[in-house]
């Protein structure tokens, strides 16, 4: 209960700050809400060269899962995937992407926000604030926002996740509906990943929440011409 008092807490200090198309200021965020995994990737992120016009992956832990820049064999693209992440922790460490200027940024974040009942109106705020916050920094890069991929109940794990299906499918509608008025491109995930009853295919993970290689196999193939196009 604490946990979910805390992250609450976390959505409302960065909510005071955003509203769409006005200056987005950020609030800082103590280390001490973050788990010391987090604390070690952002470390490393901050050490490694500062490279410009990247093409950027940055989400959680199923980003953090792919090692993309082999799956697309482009030395370019590079990934800022964190295990655990949430919106706010996004926002906390967005410089770190912004200030490297990418080309093209693809953002997929929210599941674990649901999982730790987060509201939803807090995940969609967040993550329209990323989005007007990269436009703001980096006018350059163009954004891409992903939906949240399915769930799937079935393996018996992740059960704080995989009950938050039609919580899922409200964000990726809001996501999806947003996408003009914010200024970038949506890609939907979902669909395709889904089987017919409208969970994560199990030909796509062995959990019922993180991707197999056929999983991120079938991520490259939706993603591809966004990647390559110039």
């Amino acid at each position: 209960m604490f946990l979910n008092i805390r992250f609450r807490f976390i959505a409302t200090l960065i909510l005071i700050n955003g509203s769409v198309n006005a200056q987005q200021q950020k609030t800082i965020l103590p280390d001490s809400l973050f788990s010391t995994y987090y604390l070690q990737r952002v470390s490393h992120f901050k050490t490694l060269p500062q490279t410009k016009g990247d093409i950027i992956f940055l989400g959680n832990s199923i980003t953090d899962g792919a090692e993309w820049n082999e799956l697309f064999s482009d030395v370019r693209i590079k990934n800022r995937g964190i295990s655990g992440d949430i919106s706010a922790g996004v926002i906390k460490r967005i410089d770190e992407v912004t200030n490297r200027q990418p080309s093209k940024l693809f953002l997929m974040i929210g599941t674990n926000d649901l999982a730790k009942n987060i509201p939803i109106d807090s995940v969609i705020k967040n993550i329209l604030w990323i989005a007007d916050y990269v436009r703001q920094q980096s006018p350059a890069t163009k954004l891409f926002v992903q939906s949240i991929l399915p769930v799937n109940e079935v393996f018996k794990k992740f059960n704080g996740h995989t009950t938050k299906r039609d919580l899922i499918e409200k964000v990726n509608a809001s996501l999806q509906w947003n996408a003009k008025p914010h200024h970038y491109t949506f890609i939907d995930l979902y669909t395709p990943f889904c089987n017919r009853e409208g969970k994560l295919d199990t030909t796509f993970t062995n959990d019922g929440l993180h991707l197999t290689g056929e999983g991120y196999l079938l991520w490259k193939r939706l993603v591809a011409l966004h990647v390559d196009e110039h």
